[in-house]
């Protein structure tokens, strides 16, 4: 039995173990991709096998992210598009729960407005920004309704998808017992679309920032949308795909908070 149980533990930390060093190489597999993209990027620069006028270079874009921190606009900038992402994601978030609660609690207008509901989440939304920027003017207003619009409806969509997808067995045993609407809703609806609820946060995350970036293309005068817009204007490329860069870090990192945050809660359920 001793002989057994030595042997099953044995396993168990050889598969650990294993399961390690495949972390292991896959984080330093993408760690030497990263660094062997850097190094031919700037030695193709460097020896004139690609115009650095367009492509800049990762030195280049090292030397504007420095003068821009040394001056403090960088910061600025950085923290405008944080501001107006968090914001649109929240609003995203409470509307998204709000508006797919009042389509569940109604059939009769889930019916009438789910055309509507497919039509507008299919629009390309940057053909909203015109509009948006003749109604509301240039701003962080704009530039969060923006970041709404392109994410909201599909939101309504999945969340709505997701509470009708329910145990139907479960809502009849609730009413059987005389429950209410509202009984059906906090003990059955909501904890068996807490899946559905996490999975839609991350993809909204991502989609406010996309809607943030359109509407600062359009509508700003600080942002990494505008630092796009502007470097583009000016010829300035390295200004332009180091704003990308810092695009491509903060969206890794709002996703990384998401599953965070998942973790947690997986733990104290």
């Amino acid at each position: 039995m001793k002989n057994k149980n030595t042997a099953e533990m044995t396993a168990q930390e050889l598969y650990i173990k294993e399961q390690r060093i495949h972390k292991r190489t896959v984080s330093l597999s993408r760690f030497f991709i990263f660094v062997v993209f850097l190094i031919v990027w700037e030695t193709a620069s460097d020896l004139g096998w690609i115009d650095s006028f367009f492509f800049s270079s990762p030195s280049r874009v090292i030397i504007c992210a420095y003068q821009m921190l040394l001056d403090g606009s960088l910061p600025v900038h950085i923290g405008i598009t944080l501001l107006e992402t968090l914001l649109s994601f929240f609003l995203v978030f409470v509307l998204g729960i709000s508006l797919a609660l009042l389509l569940w609690s109604s059939d009769k207008l889930s019916e009438i407005l789910e055309p509507y509901l497919v039509v507008l989440n299919s629009l390309p939304k940057s053909a909203l920004a015109p509009l948006l920027i003749v109604w509301l003017g240039t701003g962080m207003k704009t530039i969060i309704v923006a970041g709404i619009s392109v994410a909201i409806f599909g939101s309504v969509i999945s969340l709505y998808t997701g509470f009708h997808e329910v145990d139907k067995n479960k809502l009849i045993l609730i009413r059987t017992l005389g429950g209410t609407k509202k009984d059906c809703l906090t003990k059955v609806v909501l904890p068996s679309s807490i899946p559905t609820i996490i999975s839609t946060i991350k993809v909204n995350i991502g989609l406010a920032l996309v809607g943030v970036i359109i509407g600062e293309f359009l509508a700003a005068r600080r942002g990494l949308g505008y630092l796009i817009i502007y470097g583009s204007q000016v010829f300035q490329l390295h200004m332009v795909i180091m704003s990308i860069i810092l695009l491509c870090i903060i969206a890794l990192a709002l996703y990384q908070g998401i599953q965070v945050l998942e973790k947690i809660y997986k733990r104290h359920i």
